[in-house]
């Protein structure tokens, strides 16, 4: 299906007027119904481990807001007015849905899940096992792994434009601690773990510590990386000051049971979460 789409998503990304086709109408919703199906998705973890993203499918994901009306929504007594409807049939679908969450259409949310009172935008992807946890938000065309846990108030960042920008990627089995703030496409390796309130961006220093010298990444967290939040000396015109960075203390063990290695990993490393 896809070779059939793509076509005519990248032509009316080129040529705005061809909004007005239903034709070309047919093909931008045909997109947003697949991803709210899982049949397509933004991004993908390849065979090799590497992920591609697909600027066309984020294409269509831009260009389903210029076609859609304001509409009211209302859900008992609570009241919206938005373009895109909210996602339904949760059911059906085994995802377990507690009160005040909220999952646009056009997201995946796949067996097994668990929304607490949170809120995941169109495009984003957020596979089995995983909890969102209170007032934890999953921005527009995220990808998050299985078994994943994004605690009380973790923001994980949308990135819809420039359309071939790499979305922010939370792979599987990892744990964010509260108030954890993932944006700009930053990718999280699987079984990574973050201290509460690390906040990490393109530009933010991630520095693994645990050798001799310092070992700088940035846009990327290595997989079983342990983070917590951090500080180094910056010299500015009007003198050296602390700027916030990212620390990485320790790894994650491997283990089948991977609950029990995230305890470990706490305790051993003393990290709030």
């Amino acid at each position: 299906m896809s070779h059939i789409l793509k076509p005519t998503i990248e032509a009316a990304w080129n040529d705005r007027s061809l909004l007005q086709q239903a034709g070309t109408q047919a093909a931008i919703r045909e997109v947003i119904e697949q991803l709210d199906a899982g049949a397509l998705r933004v991004a993908e973890q390849l065979t090799d481990k590497t992920w591609v993203t697909y600027d066309w499918i984020k294409k269509a994901v831009i260009l389903y807001f210029p076609i859609q009306t304001m509409e009211t929504i209302e859900v008992g007594p609570f009241e919206y007015h938005d373009k895109i409807p909210l996602k339904k049939g949760f059911a059906q679908k085994g995802v377990r849905v507690v009160p005040q969450a909220l999952a646009r259409y056009g997201s995946f949310i796949e067996k097994g899940a668990i929304l607490m009172p949170s809120y995941v935008n169109i495009g984003a992807w957020v596979g089995g096992g995983t909890m969102v946890d209170t007032w934890a938000t999953v921005g527009s065309c995220a990808q998050i792994g299985r078994n994943v846990h994004l605690a009380g108030g973790v923001g994980i960042g949308g990135v819809l434009e420039p359309p071939q920008a790499t979305p922010t990627i939370i792979e599987d089995e990892c744990f964010i601690g509260s108030r954890c703030i993932v944006v700009e496409g930053v990718h999280v390796e699987r079984e990574a773990v973050l201290g509460a309130n690390v906040v990490l961006t393109q530009s933010t220093r991630i520095i693994d510590v645990t050798g001799a010298e310092p070992v700088v990444h940035k846009g990327r967290v290595p997989a079983r990386s342990v983070v917590i939040p951090g500080t180094y000396t910056r010299q500015f015109p009007a003198g050296e000051f602390q700027v916030a960075c990212a620390l990485i203390i320790g790894q994650r063990q491997e283990s089948t049971d991977k609950k029990v290695s995230l305890n470990e990993a706490l305790r051993e490393y003393q990290v709030a979460v």
